[in-house]
């Protein structure tokens, strides 16, 4: 299983939010560039970033500061966040940028998802964040009436290979992950490379993560709060229980 560390940004620093509320962030880093690097001297060579103001407004307000992040590593970087028109994304593909999630535009605009998965392919994954089993939109601001494991069906039709889905019941609480709905998505949609996301705390959540063949995951808060650690993370997702 891939492990992903997490930088979100705003206003070009790197944070955290509580259960997705803009009112509860915490600064981590002035230098998200340098933070990048100690990631990759702790053997990730995965990036997961987003772009928190672009989710809320569909812009991107944080460009530049993912250039240099793309250009300070060898990571692969993924990004998500205000992702809105194809242009946006072959902008982030030719500055080094792995691959582009779309979310809210992926949920309300299907012609747009169609068209970008028909044009960068698995260089387009798809944000999928969960509260009470609905897909909520806009930074989390909003909450669509779309099921998630409904949207999962139309995403494997449409094409789609990535998703990175949030539980944002436990997103930054450091109360572990949703193992259980991690397990139902595996088994109903293996042919969907899902990355899980919220709430991952200890060794033995990556373990049982890698052990229900998830294609990776994704460690935010715990890092920063020293909860885990990352090389140790990482030879624990290459491990099965």
């Amino acid at each position: 299983m891939k492990l992903f560390p997490a930088i979100d940004l705003y206003e070009g620093k790197a944070v955290r939010l509580t259960r997705g509320d803009y009112a509860k962030m915490t600064v981590y880093s002035d230098d998200p560039p340098q933070l990048a690097e100690a990631f990759a001297h702790a053997g990730a060579e995965y990036l997961h970033l987003v772009d928190l103001e672009g989710a809320k407004s569909g812009t991107t307000p944080n460009f530049e500061t993912v250039r240099r992040i793309a250009a300070a590593t060898d990571l692969k970087v993924e990004i998500g966040g205000g992702v809105r028109s194809e242009d946006v994304i072959e902008r982030y593909l030719s500055i080094g940028v792995w691959r582009v999630i779309l979310g809210t535009a992926a949920l309300m605009d299907p012609a747009f998802l169609a068209r970008a998965v028909a044009r960068f392919g698995a260089r387009v994954a798809v944000g999928v964040d969960v509260r009470d089993g609905f897909v909520a939109t806009h930074g989390w601001l909003q909450t669509s009436t779309t099921g998630c494991e409904a949207f999962l069906s139309h995403l494997c039709e449409v094409g789609v290979h990535g998703v990175i889905c949030t539980d944002i019941s436990r997103d930054g609480l450091l109360s572990g992950t949703n193992l259980a709905l991690y397990a139902r998505l595996s088994s109903r949609f293996p042919q969907l490379e899902i990355v899980a996301s919220g709430g991952i705390t200890t060794l033995s959540d990556v373990q049982a993560l890698a052990g229900l063949g998830l294609y990776g995951a994704i460690l935010g808060k715990a890092l920063y709060e020293k909860k885990i650690d990352l090389a140790a993370a990482i030879a624990a997702a290459k491990e099965r229980i």
